[in-house]
Order: C-alpha cells, then sequence, then structure tokens
C-alpha cells in the first residue's frame, strides 16, 4: 500500500497515559513505513519525547483566541505544506484549533481519538469537526454510540502496551525486608482520587490483620492524594504492612515483586495497568467498571468485582492470598491472554490504526 502521511495534534503539556497511546502509536506506524509528524504545544513534555524519538514536532500554543486564530493558520500551512493525508487529534482543544485548520486545508481525513472513560458533553468534537472517531475501549465507543456518534464512524483502538521482559528475580522483598514466604498483592497507579486507593486499603485491612505474612505496595505518585492515603494507612495503624513506594523507574522489577496486582478504580477508559500485570505473570483483582472487563477475563485470569463492594473485593483478595495453586493457574491464563496472543502489542494497534484509516480514506474519497 502507499504510505501515509499523518499529522497527530495533542493540547495536553504533561505526560500521561494518553501522551505515551500517542508515541507508541507514532513510533509503530512509522515501523509500517507511514510518515508521522505532530504539533504540541512549545512546552509540551511529549514534544521533546518525540524529538527524542527523531520525529518532527511543530509547536502552537492552543489557548486562547489570539492563539486559537494563530494556531488555525500555523497548522493549516503545515496540513497543507506537508500534503497530510490524515490528521488525529487527542484532547478536544486540539481538536477543535487543529480540526478546523484541516477542514480549512481540506485534509482528507480528520480522526479524534477518545482516551477518557467520562461522560462525553459537546459532539462538537466527534461528529461535526473530525470524519472519524476511535476509542480506546468497547465501553467508550458504545458511550460515544448512545450520545450520537455514528456506529460506522468509530472504532475501537485498544491503547498498546509496552510488554517488557519480565526480571527474573525483583529487588522489591529485599528493599522492604520481606520474607520469602510474605505475600505481596501490588498495585500500580498515580495516585488519584479515581484510582480507589483508599478502597484497596479498606479492603486489605481484614486480611492484613487476619494474617502477619501480608502485605500491600502502592507504586506511584501524585499529590495531595498520596499524603492523604499516606495519613489514612497510618490512622489504621498499617504503617508496617501497607508500604507506599511513590513514583518508580522500574515497574517490572516491582511487578516481578508481587504474588497478586489488585487496582480498586472508579473510573478507566481501558485500564492498560492490568495488561502489564498479567503480562507479569500475575493474577489480577480489579473493579467491573467501564473498560476493564475488556482488560481482565473475570474468573480466568483474575477477579472482578462490583465497585463499591468492599466484603466482594476481600472475598476475591482472599481466595488469591491463600491459594497458590489458584495464583499460578491464574497467572499462566494471563501470560497467555496478555502477552501471548499479542492484543494489546504496539504492531496490533499500528495495524488496526492503519486499516481503520485506509478504509475511512476510501469511504470519504469514494
Amino acid at each position: 500500500m502507499t504510505p501515509l502521511r499523518i499529522l497527530h495534534s495533542e493540547a495536553a503539556t504533561s505526560f500521561g497515559g494518553q501522551e505515551q497511546y500517542i508515541l507508541r502509536m507514532m513510533i509503530a506506524m512509522r515501523e509500517r513505513g507511514h510518515y508521522l509528524e505532530a504539533v504540541c504545544q512549545p512546552h509540551a513534555k511529549l514534544a521533546q519525547r518525540l524529538r527524542d524519538e527523531g520525529f518532527t514536532v511543530h509547536t502552537a500554543y492552543m489557548d486562547g483566541a489570539v492563539n486559537f486564530v494563530k494556531g488555525v493558520i500555523k497548522i493549516r500551512q503545515i496540513l497543507r505544506k506537508g500534503r497530510f493525508d490524515v490528521l488525529n487529534t487527542h484532547s478536544r482543544r486540539d481538536t477543535i484549533l487543529a480540526g478546523c485548520a484541516a477542514r480549512l486545508a481540506g485534509t482528507p481525513l480528520i480522526v479524534r481519538t477518545r482516551h477518557l472513560a467520562k461522560k462525553v458533553g459537546s459532539l462538537l468534537s466527534y461528529t461535526i469537526i473530525p470524519h472519524r472517531v476511535t476509542a480506546a475501549s468497547d465501553f467508550v465507543r458504545k458511550h460515544l454510540i448512545s450520545r450520537g456518534v455514528r456506529p460506522e464512524h468509530v472504532a475501537t483502538l485498544y491503547p498498546a502496551v509496552d510488554l517488557q521482559t519480565v526480571p527474573e528475580q525483583s529487588t522489591l522483598r529485599q528493599e522492604l525486608h520481606l520474607a520469602q514466604n510474605d505475600i505481596v498483592v501490588g498495585c500500580v497507579a498515580v495516585m488519584r482520587a479515581q484510582k480507589g486507593h483508599r478502597d484497596l486499603v479498606d479492603a486489605m485491612e481484614p486480611l492484613i490483620r487476619e494474617r502477619p505474612n501480608v502485605h500491600l505496595v502502592f507504586v506511584g505518585g501524585g499529590s495531595p492524594v498520596f499524603e492523604e492515603v499516606q495519613a489514612y494507612v497510618a490512622d489504621k495503624g498499617l504503617g508496617k504492612r501497607v508500604h507506599l513506594l511513590g513514583a518508580r523507574q522500574d515497574v517490572p522489577n516491582l511487578l516481578a515483586g508481587f504474588d497478586v496486582f489488585a487496582l480498586a478504580t472508579r473510573e478507566e477508559a481501558s485500564g492498560t495497568v492490568f495488561i502489564e500485570a498479567g503480562a507479569a505473570g500475575l493474577p489480577v483483582v480489579g473493579t467491573k467498571v467501564d473498560g476493564v472487563p475488556e482488560m481482565v477475563r473475570d474468573g480466568i485470569n483474575g477477579f472482578l468485582v462490583p465497585l463499591d463492594d468492599q466484603p466482594a473485593m476481600t472475598q476475591a483478595l482472599k481466595q488469591l492470598i491463600d491459594d497458590p495453586a489458584l495464583r499460578r493457574k491464574m497467572g499462566e491464563a494471563g501470560l497467555m491472554f496478555c502477552r501471548v496472543e499479542r492484543r494489546f502489542s504496539a504492531e496490533s494497534m499500528a495495524e488496526h490504526a492503519e486499516n481503520n484509516y485506509v478504509r475511512w480514506l476510501k469511504e470519504r474519497t469514494s
């Protein structure tokens, strides 16, 4: 096929899951032979990450009326000069700005990617400006359809997960001075209220009090929730059994030290951290919300429980803590689903994106 020329736009200046999605997408699509550039705000962390990978990155301020007009003019010129086939936007602000520029430039295909599980308000950046939409999970896709996006105009495109090699040994137990027979339930998630860290503490509390060898480990930073959870743990007198490690760069090493992965998230468009945990051979426990059921095979490689059902969460964790054979069985099933089947690989994401782009371009030109 003829290589596509694709421009991605992103208004956010921080670097999180959404920006990681864009970075992995662009690298994977380049490996398939396509040409990609990006437009970000000048102070965006994504801009430097993309430049480090060898991509051309244009910059434009995207806030305020004056910057809107300047940005539309600049991005319209970039699209025309670069003869781009596709503009793929990722946030409401850059969809409106870059999308208007693409409309004026006559760009053949404008695609909006929806990364969040939150309810959609205005449909301006889903049905009026872009031609088509991709969603991070079937849950998000169905919500967009319920809000008025035509079913044939929106496709699910799961985020890619960086499936790193699992270390043979972890330094976690040595770091925390744990014995080999201690059971570690671990959680990796940025410290935000919707991630449910306090809910997980509540679910683990009776198990910790009943079993002297059970520990809970939180990996992730983020004020003020980090400090709030730390105080919550201290108030319960669980400080010696609940460990808050903060943000870490050695997540594969830490996952290798867990026996069980758990996340009591209250909102999740997809929940790729469950895939990372499963790919590390861990059984998982999570909440049955939003896109999480698409990331976990309930009863096969882990357990999903209703939101705010603390007894059910405790019981699911208890089953895995008390049954080493079940942990091994579910861990092996997780390896198959999350790693061997490769449905969440960068190659799979790029292949599906390419198929969507090509199909939609044909629909548009016909």
